[in-house]
């Protein structure tokens, strides 16, 4: 099978050596997402909402390069510095995943690369009506 790579310009994926996302056939697994914004900065210091939606439209365009879509995302992790936050996380994905309803993940970790960052996402989809 094919193993296409999606890079999404983290100044991480070099030094880390990781792809934002990679599909083989219908399968399609996107990495820990942290809220990075375009200028390669830390998008919403201490807003772990605005930090999540960041994150969730950086695993969007991820998915749509890989060819895949929100919709067939099957399973997600948030991964949160402070579990407080969890319910400000969840509102932000309900907005994206309410219909949807993927495999859910929530817990808490001690630390990430980037102090203020206070949330990562990862996704993984199958895409519909793709064969093996």
């Amino acid at each position: 099978m094919e193993r296409k790579l999606v890079f999404s310009g983290s100044p991480y994926e070099a030094v880390i050596g990781f792809s934002r996302a990679v599909r083989v056939g219908p399968f399609v697994s996107v990495g820990g997402t942290a809220p990075i914004g375009v200028d390669g900065k830390t998008v919403a210091p201490g807003d772990a909402g605005a930090q999540a939606r960041r994150c969730l439209e950086i695993i969007r365009e991820a998915l749509e390069k890989a060819g895949a879509t929100l919709g067939d995302v099957v399973r997600t992790r948030l991964l949160l510095k402070r579990i407080e936050d969890w319910q400000a996380v969840a509102r932000v994905h309900a907005e994206y995943f309410h219909d949807i309803r993927p495999a859910d993940t929530v817990v808490q970790v001690t630390g990430f690369i980037d102090p203020q960052w206070l949330v990562e996402l990862e996704a993984d989809a199958i895409i519909a009506g793709e064969q093996r």
